[in-house]
């Protein structure tokens, strides 16, 4: 799988190395797990804390399958 590159937004979650989507999303999910963002009542949805709230472009909750979509708008 051909490397990304994350924006500085995204690299303060998952690191400024290029790297595959595979990888990325792995870092991602690390990170939302590790900061308890994952919502408690409804699963799919991410509660953003600072640093991923700038990846989604100021929205405070997203669904995981909006999250895909927007984390796409910081790779380059």
């Amino acid at each position: 799988m051909k490397p990304v590159q994350p924006n500085e937004k995204l690299a303060a979650v998952v690191g400024s190395s290029p790297l595959p989507r595979t990888e990325l999303t792995k870092k991602l999910w690390i990170y939302i797990k590790k900061n308890g963002l994952q919502d408690k009542k409804v699963r799919t949805q991410i509660n953003a804390d600072d640093k991923l709230k700038a990846v989604f472009g100021g929205k405070t909750k997203v669904s995981m399958f909006e999250m895909t979509k927007l984390v796409s708008n910081n790779l380059s």
